[in-house]
């Protein structure tokens, strides 16, 4: 059994991760930043769960650039093939749940 404080939890860089479970190659991490990530497509289907702050999510539909802001509370699900890049408004963290493995 654990219990996460998230919001008491800061890695030593952008996008560090405490890993929290691997159920059947289906990882569970809490990330920390205040940086963007990079442009990526993940291998298989990415649940991105914004705890606290804020992120710009930037993502590609039909080859054309969209963007909406995740505040805390909000859920983005990159299907597969989802080419997408999260740029925090400040420290943010939050919950990714993915295959292990994945960018």
């Amino acid at each position: 059994m654990k219990i996460i404080r998230s919001k008491d939890f800061t890695a030593s860089r952008a996008w560090g991760a405490l890993d929290i479970t691997n159920m059947n190659g289906i990882t569970t991490r809490l990330h920390w930043t205040n940086q963007p990530y990079k442009w990526h497509v993940n291998e298989g289907e990415e649940i991105f769960a914004v705890l606290n702050g804020s992120v710009e999510m930037r993502y590609k539909e039909n080859g054309k650039e969209l963007s909406t802001v995740l505040q805390a509370g909000d859920i983005f699900h990159a299907s597969v093939g989802t080419e997408h890049v999260a740029h925090p408004i400040g420290e943010a963290r939050i919950l990714v749940v993915e295959r292990e493995g994945s960018v």
